[in-house]
């Protein structure tokens, strides 16, 4: 996969990034995948820690081009951001020992099971009967003891956290534009531990001892050429942010949720 593929892969993240939370995540693994094909068992590995690369760049420059109004919504989460990166350290170290189909069909059904959820269970494309309420009124925060588990199953899978945490925030009362923006900061509490662990660790066994090109288990040249793509989309569209229903995001999310499992359900083995 040449470098302007990438690039042009690169603007989708950015969009992705600012519209529903992903950092990455979802559209780096499949594609890495791909790229890497040539790895073999190993490409699954690297794409996750290669997507927990770009995640970071994402999550931070979408967190620092944020209203600062938007990030207070925040508040309240006490113990959550130190939480998720316990667990997403966890998670990316256990990933390093996880059987690659493993890894790649737990990524599968964990995002089609999610989609599965969210269009069946109220609360996210409807408002939960029980409480009869605008999904704008009375945020809650979400709780402290959600932070280890979702941080070890997304940085476990490279996923990011969103596809937890958006539909989360949006069932405590948050709308969808502010579930999306909130999802980076806490997306860049898992990705920075698992980049380090990522970073810090050799090729996986499969891998050639030289001439991959990966620093510890990260392709770079993968994750420059996504970043020079998603950056530039990021900043363009917080600058100027779509008007989008919200039902009609809720709905985008979900469907982009199908297609990213349906990618990757057809990667190669």
């Amino acid at each position: 996969m040449d470098v302007v593929t990438l690039m042009a892969i690169g603007l989708l993240t950015g969009a992705t990034t600012v519209l529903f939370g992903f950092g990455g995540g979802f559209v780096a693994v499949p594609v890495v995948v791909w790229a890497d094909a040539a790895l073999g068992t190993a490409a699954l590995p690297v794409a996750t820690a290669t997507s927990a690369l770009v995640m970071v760049v994402n999550a931070a420059f979408a967190t620092a081009v944020t209203p600062r109004s938007v990030l207070l919504a925040l508040r309240g989460t006490g113990a959550l951001l130190p939480l998720l990166a316990v667990g997403a350290a966890a998670g990316a170290y256990a990933s390093r020992f996880a059987p690659a189909a493993l890894a790649r069909w737990a990524f599968v059904a964990y995002v089609a099971l999610t989609a599965l959820d969210l269009l069946l269970r109220p609360g996210f494309l409807r408002p939960a009967t029980r409480t009869g309420r605008a999904p704008e009124r009375d945020p809650r925060p979400l709780p402290a003891t959600a932070g280890a588990p979702i941080g070890a199953v997304a940085a476990f899978l490279g996923v990011g956290g969103s596809v937890m945490t958006v539909p989360a925030m949006r069932r405590a009362g948050h709308p969808m534009r502010v579930a999306t923006a909130l999802a980076n900061p806490l997306t860049l509490a898992v990705a920075l531990p698992a980049v380090a662990v990522s970073l810090a660790g050799s090729p996986p066994p499969a891998v050639p001892a030289s001439g991959t090109g990966l620093v510890g288990m990260v392709d770079p040249y993968a994750a420059g050429a996504l970043l020079l793509g998603a950056l530039p989309v990021i900043a363009v569209l917080r600058r100027r942010p779509p008007r989008i229903p919200d039902r009609v995001h809720a709905c985008a999310y979900l469907a982009l949720l199908a297609v990213v499992a349906l990618a990757m359900a057809l990667t190669p083995a």
